[in-house]
């Protein structure tokens, strides 16, 4: 059984005590518009509208989305944001958030980002990881034809040297650095090269610790049965599996191409077979825990409750750095901020990166608060409970 005492989500004083009244307000104010589907609807297909020609709305998205997710536009506007969180024991990961770009120009511009977020969290102890996407540094197209085992051409080839070349200067920096870099995951369909060059990276920089993790999505239900497959191969391999585990956040466009093409759904039946196999990664990953590292991104208080539980029963101190919990800035500062309180290692995904950038971002941050089942209802009543409280 889960020792629910050890820590208190419901505890909105910790939760919320690095936010001034004025700014529980505003986070109030935007959970309330984000609960209703069909503003979310409006509010991003008018924004899109708006920056495509060039009406002046930057500084009202920069006071009201950006923000609530971003800690900035560059890593120095962030600084603010990651030692404030530093003064309550939470990280700060470090996310450039430009996406879909499709020059060389530009994938180099965000190698030269992310090698400054790895330099920082070298000399930074409140940035315990660094973070990249395939798709900030290579075509998505070329993903989509080396996932699908296509030929490539001449060129595709070169493009796809310049990719691992991107890959492995990123994780041998970081190894040299020794900071820990994750690779975040894609769509099912541009996956298979995000995979291989993960564990490629692993077993060259992960035989004495977890230098490069790998993400799995568990609302695919495929994800359990691979995190074994990978374990296995890991220990034939001799290096440290690195997991970064989360619920995922394709879904709605994993299923729409699925019907789309017509082939089967890769996405769980349910939430409840998401939570289910979650949860059973989570057993296995510390059934089997001097193999693994691990980084838990949850924002389910349950899920979070039994890591927690699964580290007191194998004696694993909270401050052991193989296990890191961790959630979206912005968002579930009562598990964030309790859990930290209580000793454990936690970190916020920061996003930064230039406004109109971050607009895909922050629109998956919006509907994902509209689909999640009951996610902007529980930030707007633990806001809520701790406004009344100080009121009191």
């Amino acid at each position: 059984m889960v020792d629910t005492n050890t820590v208190n989500f419901k505890d909105t004083k910790t939760a919320f005590e690095w936010r001034n009244d004025n700014e529980l307000k505003q986070t109030y104010a935007l959970f309330a518009m984000m609960g209703s589907p069909n503003l979310v609807k409006l509010g991003t297909a008018c924004l899109n509208l708006a920056f495509k020609v060039n009406l002046p709305i930057k500084s009202l998205v920069k006071k009201t989305l950006f923000k609530q997710f971003c800690g900035g536009e560059t890593i120095n506007d962030s600084i603010d944001t990651i030692n404030t969180l530093g003064k309550f024991k939470i990280g700060s990961i470090l996310d450039y958030s430009v996406e879909g770009a499709e020059t060389d120009e530009s994938f180099d511009h965000t190698v030269s980002e992310i090698l400054q977020t790895i330099e920082k969290s070298s000399q930074e102890k409140h940035i315990p990881f660094s973070v990249f996407k395939l798709t900030g540094i290579a075509k998505i197209s070329l993903l989509e034809k080396v996932h699908a085992g296509e030929t490539l051409t001449s060129e595709e080839k070169i493009d796809w040297d310049k990719v691992v070349e991107r890959v492995e200067l990123l994780c041998a920096t970081a190894y040299k650095k020794d900071v820990r870099i994750f690779i975040d995951a894609e769509e099912t369909w541009m996956q298979g090269p995000v995979d291989e060059l993960a564990f490629r990276m692993m077993k060259k920089y992960n035989k004495e610790k977890a230098i490069v993790y790998n993400t799995y999505q568990m609302y695919l239900h495929a994800k359990l049965a691979q995190l074994k497959v990978d374990f296995e191969n890991a220990q034939k391999d001799g290096y440290i599996l690195g997991v970064k585990l989360v619920r995922g956040a394709y879904m709605e466009k994993e299923g729409e191409r699925a019907q789309k093409m017509g082939y089967e759904n890769p996405v769980q039946p349910s939430k409840e077979a998401t939570d289910k196999d979650y949860d059973a990664a989570l057993n296995f990953i510390m059934d089997n825990h001097k193999g693994f590292a691990l980084c838990a991104g949850s924002h389910n208080e349950e899920s979070n409750l039994l890591l927690v539980d699964l580290m007191n029963k194998y004696g694993i101190s909270s401050t052991d750095t193989n296990y890191f919990f961790a959630q979206l800035f912005g968002m579930s500062d009562h598990i964030s901020f309790n859990l930290s309180k209580k000793g454990y290692n936690v970190a916020k995904y920061l996003p930064y990166g230039p406004v109109k950038e971050a607009l895909p971002y922050l629109f998956r941050r919006a509907e994902e608060n509209t689909s999640v089942a009951g996610q902007a209802s529980r930030e707007l009543t633990l806001v809520k409970d701790e406004i009344n409280r100080r009121s009191r």
